[in-house]
């Protein structure tokens, strides 16, 4: 039996060794407290113990909390049920204020595990996962993006959470489409969806945690623009999810640096497509015409009604590549954007397009076409010689290999790089040549 000072935040309970001191006994992360219990719920004693008000349960340690010392000191079981409200409370989702005013009821949870589509009714969120409120990743167009953390395996996460009673139905419907659609992709350069929980009035969507996104990395840096070689490194990782996503008939219709996710504040970072409210399930050769994405990605069809197909996706990726470059968009801002994405009246100014190599350009030009067919496709993208660089393949296999996981490149063209080392004296790690022949030795004869 200790006794100590208690001081909840949003993440931690500390219990303190005294009033006014700092030292303390032990800090208990919210995110590792699996239960409370109320003492009435089951009116078992510790061993050797008085009766106590409450119990707050861990993985490893149970923690009886208040003595309920009856008449004698009432206040004492007064102050461990304000205690028990306050943990309970902490542990529970974000609410929506209009919720939070009316009558407090219980809100039956329904859980959907999206990687085998198995609904759970009864699931609290919060007996699975801890929301941080104070930290908000970002907010997209259905609700805030929290920090949030696995209870039993620490895991973190991001949690996005939509308050149905202030969307409309329509953008309810996107955000089914989003989790229907993510149901159904599995690929490294795709954000993960782990599951979804919802309440009556709320949604929440729970994703992997990354660290940024690429619209931050180009703000963040020296010139508020990216250099060739990494943008080639991020490039090509959004060409290649894009191929799996057209691969599956999907086009994810509001390609923007803000919708590329990066891994890790690395140089080189793993990239994730996500936000997928506004994609499309669209057929090689099928064509859709309600209006999509974000304006200024937005291709010129799109604008005009004129019905779209994946080359959409293909514009969106010329204004990344252009955006990345030169840290403005390829558009006037004085005249009206429409009228100029339509006429596909961008510029390469010489401050600091002077600087760029002419092959670059000559992609942005490939990829802002106005003409559909005349656009390139994501193959043909990544077979441009912008990106097809010994350097740009040296930074993706380093990656790889960081990785331990080959997504990017392919095994096909080793012999080729390999062989454009020795010609130009260029080194040419060995790890490259020893992952050839294990991956070599994986291969079915």
């Amino acid at each position: 039996r200790k006794r100590h000072y208690w001081r909840l935040d949003s993440k931690t309970l500390t219990l303190f060794q005294n009033e006014s001191g700092a030292k303390y006994y032990k800090e208990i992360p919210l995110s590792e407290i699996l239960q409370v219990e109320c003492a009435q719920d089951f009116g078992n004693l510790p061993p050797g113990g008085n009766p106590h008000c409450f119990e707050v349960i861990t993985g490893s340690m149970v923690y009886y909390v208040g003595e309920n010392l009856g008449e004698k000191h009432p206040n004492a079981a007064l102050m461990a049920s304000g205690w028990e409200k306050a943990v309970r409370q902490a542990m529970m989702p974000v609410t929506p204020k209009a919720s939070a005013q009316g009558k407090e009821h219980k809100e039956v949870s329904i859980s959907i595990s999206v990687s085998n589509s198995q609904i759970q009714e009864n699931v609290d969120i919060s007996s699975v996962y801890q929301i941080f409120a104070d930290e908000v990743l970002g907010s997209g167009q259905f609700g805030i993006v929290y920090g949030g953390k696995h209870r039993k395996t620490g895991r973190d996460v991001a949690i996005k959470i939509i308050d149905k009673m202030r969307f409309p139905t329509k953008q309810e419907s996107q955000l089914r489409n989003e989790v229907a659609i993510l149901q159904n992709l599995h690929h490294p350069g795709i954000v993960n969806l782990e599951c979804m929980f919802e309440t009556p009035e709320q949604v929440f969507v729970v994703m992997e945690k990354l660290h940024g996104d690429m619209l931050e990395t180009i703000l963040s840096s020296e010139k508020s623009r990216l250099p060739e070689r990494i943008t080639k490194f991020l490039v090509t990782q959004i060409l290649v999810a894009l191929r799996h996503l057209h691969f599956k008939n999907v086009v994810h219709c509001d390609l923007k640096p803000e919708n590329v996710l990066l891994t890790s504040a690395e140089p080189f970072p793993q990239v994730k497509l996500c936000d997928f409210g506004f994609a499309r399930i669209i057929g090689e050769k099928s064509f859709r015409r309600s209006v999509v994405g974000t304006p200024a990605y937005l291709a010129p069809e799109v604008l005009r009604s004129k019905g779209y197909n994946r080359s959409l996706d293909m514009w969106s990726v010329g204004v990344i590549v252009y955006v990345s470059l030169s840290g403005t968009f390829p558009f006037n801002e004085d005249e009206d954007i429409n009228d100029q994405i339509q006429n596909a009246a961008f510029m390469y100014p010489s401050n600091p397009w002077k600087q760029i190599s002419e092959q670059a350009q000559d992609l942005v030009n490939n990829l802002l076409q106005v003409k559909m067919r005349k656009r390139y496709s994501v193959d043909k993208s990544l077979s441009h010689p912008w990106l097809q660089d010994y350097q740009t393949w040296m930074d993706l296999r380093e990656f790889e290999t960081r990785l331990g996981e080959r997504y990017i490149t392919h095994e096909s063209d080793d012999a080729r790089w390999e062989e454009h080392a020795d010609e130009r004296n260029l080194h040419y790690p060995k790890h490259f040549i020893m992952s050839r022949n294990l991956d070599d030795m994986d291969e079915d004869p």
